[in-house]
């Protein structure tokens, strides 16, 4: 645990320093309308440093100890990975709609053990519904496949 820590103060130190740097480039200042661009990135940025300075500093203080995940942890954490990995890939396949109505089925089958009537119920309905939502009230394109341009979408 004590690696992971400092490992994540570390990285998020550097990453906020590119945000301090950055901001320092767009100005911090109060200009005669307002903030300039850099003003609020500036002082998150500080912020975040600060936070994760005490993280780091935190971890560097303590003692070697229990590791970060333990073997048996693991198999868990994939059950949830896994699936919203492939989910992920093959939302650039089929579309977001399909693949979302595969990943709630399988995941309700694989994880939740529900019944097969629920699952068809659920892996279709929400998917549908989100549809409706996003494409047509709220007019938000989402990423389509094959299905929705056999449909005419």
């Amino acid at each position: 645990m004590r690696t992971a820590d400092l490992t994540t103060g570390l990285v998020l130190i550097g990453i906020s320093a590119l945000v301090v740097w950055d901001a320092l480039r767009l100005g911090i200042g109060w200009g005669t309308d307002g903030p300039q661009s850099g003003f609020f990135p500036f002082w998150l940025a500080v912020i975040v440093v600060a936070c994760s300075a005490c993280i780091a500093v935190k971890a560097a203080r303590r003692a070697r100890g229990a590791p970060f995940i333990k073997p048996e942890q693991i198999a868990p954490v994939l059950k949830a990975l896994v699936p919203a990995t492939v989910f992920v890939l093959l939302t650039g396949l089929v579309g977001l709609y399909v693949a979302a109505g595969l990943y709630l089925g399988v995941y309700m089958r694989w994880i939740g053990r529900y019944s097969w009537a629920a699952i068809l119920v659920f892996s279709v309905a929400f998917p549908v519904a989100t549809f409706f939502i996003f494409e047509k009230w709220f007019l938000v394109p989402m990423p389509k496949g094959p299905l929705e341009n056999w449909l005419g979408y």
